[in-house]
């Protein structure tokens, strides 16, 4: 007898039908106006985030909703998630217009590509499912590996693309293999049935540790944490800024939530397999990205280098959720509320970090080179003190939100029993903090290379200034956002 179709719930899933739908509007918004009205792209861009997050606001009412066959759920961690995604990508737009003008790259393509890849990532942030999880990792990864190449004169550009092309799809097709493994082990895709079956014990053990490697390779490389970082220098180095901007901020919220999803509300039986396993990817990406961070001399790759070390500190906190095998709900629940709260302050940091690179860019030049701040105090002491105060951050000095994110993921490692492992991070945060206050010395104490006045327009200057104080108030006031994230996981796990 076949199974009866069942319509499913469109409300959970409409802020991504909104998207998908002004996609379209702006693909043709760009064939009637073509080159004459290109302000007209990233107007609409905006307002269809805008749209979105009213959307994902309203219909915000802390239930858990599973819709279309139990493959996608709108709860309140994804719906919190969603709403930092929208701000982040708006940012992106408002930091990158100026450049991307400057260097004739403002089409069409950026704007639906960036798009595509918020949608891909909200459906990551929705999954309840493996192929709509790998359904929408594809989608936005093939959208990045498209905007990393989108300067096609670009022969860095290009490169890069096609490293990222070549090891992202080896990294999707490790992710997948874990994924067809945990199937064969439990026979389901879905994630809580997966728990569910684990739990009952009615897995083939063997078979589910081989996918969970697997499946925790691919977590590692979407983090970019060691060894999967490969690509992570090279692509911020060889992407335009403006790109580079986009791929080391929104796309962390994603795969955060594509670790909590697999890891906590698919695996948890499995804790003390994957709790070694992100020790090792942990400790190694603090350790190596603050260190190679300090011979860098372009500010991209050392941001690179530094955004390796931050994933590190987030797997620290995903690995201190479960102590001896054993889940305490007060012990677990602060350490994955550590993590989700430093994801967001990483992202805030981040879009603060790059847009100050595309602040000081200009038509012909790149002010990617530590170099390019040198006297920024000079020119303009304003921008200097916000860079300042995002380099402090994330050093982790306080009082700047980076400081209170690494402060809850430590205190969460040391109350799970890894006191060990929080002296390391502290002093290899210690050894990070001299190639950040290195920026902060040539701003204020050399002389200026380049006295020319700093150029940018209006809504990206007041941008730039309200992230630089969100960093700041946000680490005056921490527990605000702290309690929101807490709230957010009691509600969804």
């Amino acid at each position: 007898m076949l199974n009866q179709f069942v319509t499913p719930d469109l409300q959970p899933a409409a802020p991504e039908i909104f998207l998908l739908i002004m996609s379209c509007v702006i693909l043709f918004a760009d064939l009637v106006v073509g080159q004459v009205q290109r302000w007209m792209m990233s107007a609409l861009t905006i307002i269809t985030l805008v749209g979105a997050a009213v959307l994902t606001y309203v219909t915000m009412d802390g239930q858990v909703v599973l819709t279309f066959s139990n493959m996608f759920v709108d709860d309140l961690l994804s719906d919190f998630l969603k709403l930092v995604l929208y701000v982040a990508v708006i940012a992106v737009v408002i930091y990158s217009r100026s450049y991307l003008v400057a260097r004739n790259l403002e089409k069409a393509e950026f704007y639906l590509l960036v798009l595509f890849s918020t949608l891909g990532m909200m459906v990551m942030i929705s999954a309840a499912h493996f192929l709509t999880l790998y359904l929408g990792l594809e989608l936005l990864s093939l959208s990045l590996y498209a905007l990393v190449a989108i300067d096609r004169d670009s022969a860095r550009s290009t490169e890069a693309a096609m490293k990222y092309f070549v090891l992202g799809a080896l990294a999707s097709g490790l992710l997948l293999y874990g994924m067809s493994m945990v199937y064969g082990a439990t026979g389901t895709l879905e994630i809580g049935a997966v728990a569910q079956a684990i739990y009952h014990g009615d897995a083939n053990k063997t078979i589910l540790v081989f996918g969970l490697v697997f499946l925790v390779a691919g977590i590692a490389f979407k983090l970019g944490a060691v060894p999967f970082h490969m690509w992570v220098p090279d692509v911020y180095h060889g992407a335009p800024t403006a790109i580079t901007l986009f791929i080391a901020s929104a796309p962390k919220l994603a795969a955060f939530a594509m670790t909590l999803r697999l890891l906590v509300y698919g695996l948890f039986e499995l804790a003390d397999q994957w709790q070694l396993m992100l020790m090792m990817l942990a400790v190694l990406s603090i350790a190596l990205g603050n260190l190679a961070a300090i011979a860098q001399t372009n500010l991209k790759r050392m941001l690179a280098y530094s955004g390796i070390s931050h994933m590190g500190f987030m797997l620290l906190a995903m690995m201190s959720g479960v102590v001896g095998g054993q889940a305490d709900p007060f012990g677990t629940l602060n350490a994955y509320s550590s993590a989700l709260y430093y994801s967001v302050a990483y992202v805030l940091m981040s879009l603060g970090s790059f847009g100050m690179i595309l602040l000081l860019s200009r038509a012909g030049h790149e002010a990617e080179m530590i170099e390019d701040f040198k006297g920024l105090n000079k020119r303009n002491p304003w921008f200097a003190a916000v860079m300042m105060v995002l380099m402090f951050s994330m050093a982790g000095i306080p009082f700047f939100i980076g400081f209170f994110a690494k402060f809850s993921v430590l205190l969460a490692a040391v109350k799970a029993g890894y006191v060990g492992i929080a002296v390391f991070a502290v002093m290899m945060s210690l050894v990070g903090a001299f190639y950040y206050l290195r920026v902060v010395k040539i701003m204020y104490f050399d002389a200026p290379v380049d006295t020319a006045p700093i150029e940018a327009p209006l809504d990206m200057r007041v941008l730039l200034s309200l992230n630089g104080l969100a960093v700041a108030v946000f680490g005056l006031f921490p527990d605000s956002i702290m309690m929101l994230c807490t709230t957010t996981l009691v509600r969804s796990l």
